[in-house]
């Protein structure tokens, strides 16, 4: 099994890639060890020490480190314990999937139907590229709300991306957004 490596704008998170599938459909998110539990994948990960954070999307693995971590001392360890994995056949995810996203009834649905398919055909396909996920988390009074996932979180260039180009992207195609904002996990 080879597996390669990407960088992503934030220097803090790496991209892995195994060469097969990792989730069926959808994306997870474990901001922490203790958030692990349903991932025996994602546990193996946290358990090479030095992790803050394991992000798996369909055909990636983005592992963000502590601070003081060095990527030339942990990548071996991350590297082997993803390599063990998935040649011990072991599940990624246990238990059932991804929760899928709530339905959105009311006034605004038409708004929040637009917003969550522009998310999806013109934002997610370009994060996912960097190794992180952005999904819809409200819509109230002209301000969209998403929760940045995996590279994103905590990306020196994340609050660029979200302003400059998600905003000014569901600006341009639905007058009712006003603004942006990004909320906390």
């Amino acid at each position: 099994m080879f597996i390669q490596t990407e960088s992503t704008p934030n220097p803090a998170t790496l991209k892995f890639l195994p060469g097969q599938a990792v989730l069926e459909m959808g994306t997870a998110d474990f901001p922490s060890a203790e958030t692990a539990g349903k991932s025996p994948l994602a546990t193996r990960i946290f358990a090479t020490g030095q992790v803050t954070g394991v992000f798996l999307g369909t055909d990636f693995i983005t592992v963000t480190k502590a601070e003081a971590a060095d990527w030339q001392h942990i990548k071996p360890a991350i590297l082997g314990a993803i390599m063990e994995h998935f040649q011990s056949g072991a599940l990624v995810m246990e238990g059932e999937g991804q929760a899928a996203h709530a339905a959105h009834d009311g006034e605004d649905s038409d708004i929040v139907n637009q917003i969550k398919e522009l998310l999806d055909t013109r934002v997610r396909p370009a994060v996912a590229q960097d190794g992180g996920d952005i999904t819809f988390h409200g819509f109230d009074r002209g301000v969209v709300y998403l929760h940045m996932k995996g590279a994103c979180a905590g990306c020196p260039s994340s609050t660029l991306t979200l302003k400059m180009g998600i905003e000014n992207l569901l600006r341009h195609y639905i007058p009712e957004v006003l603004e942006v904002r990004p909320v906390a996990a």
